[in-house]
């Protein structure tokens, strides 16, 4: 809904209607329920003129009990449609939402990284849970049942005028104000709910991130900073539903008012008429009117609540389909499968940067050949792991070319790629789930006794079983049960039972016990044979072995070489950073000797 002054927007329900005729037989049956619904509804209150007139008017009761069997058989089928039309509303509400739910996941699996750079966790958080629930609510609440109240106003009104047009027009009288009344409350819900969404999106951004950083909120003291946060956060949503409450407090009372004032203009006129001799208005036909002036009314008041659950639902389903229509994917569209991917690796005049005009690799070039092993150094900010976001294609470059094996890296499915390229990050992230799953992240392909093999051959064997349940430990969420140095040791493991091609370490060692670290620099010797590596560290002496070890300053390759020609460099970059950290660690070691 691109305008506040836009009541309902026809090509937003015209998309969500594509999505429902999927489902053609449930969404026909539940219109001819609401058919039904009407022509029952409405027979009932007229069965009632016709006892009260034809039967005990006139005190002809020996039929009777024949009309009280029909209308009993009436009620019983009004209640049975009832039923069947709020069950399969639903249904196909939670039919819809499924599919849309997982077009809009699928779509989010696909968005580039700089889309997630950009964006709040807690509002994709809330558009994939909370507001498609309430694009449920359009069908199960709103949708179908205002279109059953209309089609049962429609039959009123027939029948109103079918009777006594002198009586319909008495009722018709106060039509107009409600009418009116509705449209203005609508009109008013709708900018009201667009707030209310945004708040809620608001709200669930900001507690999401600070639990997820509870650590750095409670270690700098900012517990009574981030509680005032929220409550200012919690009153302006507080403030937005509140709107919804005066609205709704305003308009209902004036919707029954004006029921009550039409049934008293109902009695008085209908009354008059009555005592008249050769009136048409009989004592059954003002009991009928009465019922039917409260039919009308009553969907209309209705009509105004579900039209809000219809607006919200609406609403919930823009901001869904804003997401759903983002292109912001990795191109895919290279048909290079896996087999033809070697661990050869070729950066041509490379350029790239996350903000516009703020280049993090420039014009950068380099050969690393299949199965070599490469360290990159560098001062933070030089552009090490953007390198490896690109070889991954996380990123796509703004200039240059980037060759793995022997094409463009956009040649080879995205998939292929991938499957081919195993990363292991400073900052480990764990699902909420077995040791096992999050080895094999769940790909059955991958045989227990395979993982098993492979944690001996690294040597972590012995680590996972001296846990509870072993392979079957619950990490929890994140992996908060495991160390720093322990999650570091799953990574591993998950990327090499991968069998990748091309290994790249970005950071792996830098912040993890001596114990772990031998673990892991042992695991490296096996991995890295016969593969390309490429080893991402601060601490020069990970990467000693290396076959060679390109040195990053600012965007720029400028020095290359083997330790000992680079070190042999008289005023050399990495000379100068080897130096200050073996100083560094001289220093570190006479301190623990003391």
């Amino acid at each position: 809904m691109s305008k506040n002054s836009n009541l309902f927007d026809v090509t937003l329900f015209k998309r969500l209607l594509e999505y429902v005729l999927v489902y053609k037989t449930v969404f026909v049956f539940v219109a001819i329920s609401a058919i039904l619904i009407s022509i029952f509804s409405t027979l009932t209150p007229y069965l009632i003129k016709v006892a009260v007139d034809d039967y005990l008017a006139l005190g002809k009761y020996q039929d009777f009990i024949y009309l009280i069997i029909f209308m009993l058989f009436n009620l019983l089928l009004t209640v049975l449609f009832m039923f069947l039309f709020s069950y399969y509303a639903n249904l196909l509400g939670q039919k819809v939402i499924y599919d849309v739910r997982v077009q809009l996941f699928k779509h989010i699996l696909d968005f580039k990284m700089s889309y997630f750079d950009k964006s709040s966790v807690g509002r994709l958080v809330t558009r994939a849970v909370n507001d498609m629930e309430t694009i449920a609510s359009i069908f199960s609440q709103g949708l179908f049942m205002i279109a059953a109240d209309l089609m049962q106003m429609s039959l009123v009104i027939v029948v109103m005028l079918f009777l006594s047009w002198q009586l319909s027009l008495t009722v018709f009288i106060i039509l107009p104000f409600i009418l009116f009344a509705t449209r203005k409350f609508q009109k008013s819900m709708k900018i009201a709910f667009n707030e209310v969404r945004s708040e809620v999106a608001n709200l669930n951004s900001f507690v999401q991130e600070r639990i997820t950083g509870m650590k750095i909120v409670q270690l700098f003291n900012r517990e009574k900073i981030e509680y005032d946060n929220f409550v200012q956060i919690n009153e302006k949503h507080k403030k937005a539903w509140l709107k919804t409450v005066w609205y709704n407090s305003i308009f209902f009372p004036i919707a029954e008012l004006s029921t009550s004032i039409t049934i008293g203009l109902i009695v008085w006129f209908g009354g008059l008429n009555a005592v008249l001799e050769n009136s048409s208005v009989t004592l059954g036909t003002i009991f009928l009117f009465i019922q039917l002036s409260q039919m009308l009314f009553r969907p209309l008041r209705q009509i105004a609540d579900k039209f809000n659950t219809l607006q919200m639902g609406m609403v919930a389903a823009n901001r869904i389909f804003k997401i759903i229509d983002t292109t912001s994917n990795i191109s895919d569209f290279g048909t290079k499968n896996k087999d033809l991917i070697n661990g050869k690796i070729v950066f041509k005049d490379v350029s790239f940067s996350y903000i516009e005009n703020e280049k993090v690799i420039k014009k950068l070039s380099f050969k690393i050949n299949n199965g070599e092993k490469i360290a990159i150094v560098g001062s933070t900010g030089s552009g090490k792991t953007t390198i490896v976001n690109l070889i991954s294609r996380f990123y796509e470059v703004q200039n240059g070319s980037i060759f793995i094996g022997n094409h463009n890296i956009k040649d080879y499915k995205l998939q292929s790629l991938r499957s081919r390229v195993a990363l292991v990050l400073q900052d480990v992230f764990l699902f909420a789930d077995t040791i096992l799953n999050n080895i094999t992240l769940w790909d059955s392909s991958i045989s227990f006794d395979r993982v098993v093999n492979a944690a001996k051959k690294i040597g972590i064997h012995d680590f996972i079983l001296s846990l509870p349940d072993g392979y079957n430990y619950n990490v929890k969420e994140r992996g908060v049960m495991l160390s720093q140095g322990q999650r570091q040791l799953i990574s591993f493991l998950r990327a090499y039972i991968k069998n990748p091609s091309i290994l790249i370490l970005d950071e792996a060692t830098s912040s993890i016990d001596s114990n772990s670290e031998e673990l892991i620099q042992n695991a490296t010797e096996k991995i890295t044979e016969n593969k390309t590596s490429i080893i991402i560290a601060h601490r020069l002496s990970t990467i000693l072995n290396s076959d060679r070890i390109f040195v990053m300053s600012q965007g720029m390759l400028v020095e290359q070489g083997t330790h000992t020609e680079l070190v042999a460099k008289k005023n050399g970059y990495y000379k100068g950073l080897y130096e200050i950290q073996f100083q560094k660690e001289k220093i570190t070691e006479a301190q623990s000797q003391v």
